[in-house]
């Protein structure tokens, strides 16, 4: 009997363990994001004093219409998408973004990797519009 409930709750820790892992990595590591944005450098700036580059700057991503950082010329494309990013827009364009937004100007071919994903958005959404990272 002890051996019983010695095994449950070794099961159900881990259980609860994995489960906490797994949301944690849904949540994204934002410095490991940041790692992960030196892939976008080349074309997209953030934080105070970003400026648009080949691509648009991204501060204030979230919650902002696509085709809309000023001063930035878009394609058609992104400025008819209709898409406002969110979480869940962004990690179903980063993917494939000529998929999510046909005709888009970014070469980008995508990020597979889900915890990459995650950890980006982390990343890049703890900015606001003046590239300034947010309070928690």
């Amino acid at each position: 009997m002890h051996k019983l409930t010695l095994t449950a709750l070794v099961i159900i820790a881990t259980s609860a363990t994995s489960g906490a892992l797994a949301q944690d990595a849904a949540k994204g590591d934002p410095a490991a994001g940041k790692t992960s944005f030196n892939k976008c450098l080349a074309c997209h700036s953030i934080g105070e004093g970003a400026k648009n580059k080949v691509g648009p700057e991204l501060n204030g991503l979230d919650g902002r219409k696509s085709g809309t950082a000023p001063d930035y010329s878009y394609s058609d494309a992104n400025k008819n998408s209709g898409i406002t990013w969110n979480e869940a827009q962004f990690k179903e364009y980063i993917k494939d973004p000529k998929a999510k937004v046909p005709g888009t100007k970014m070469i980008f071919p995508g990020i597979k990797n889900e915890k990459e994903i995650n950890d980006l958005w982390a990343y890049i959404s703890q900015y606001d519009a003046d590239g300034k990272v947010k309070a928690n």
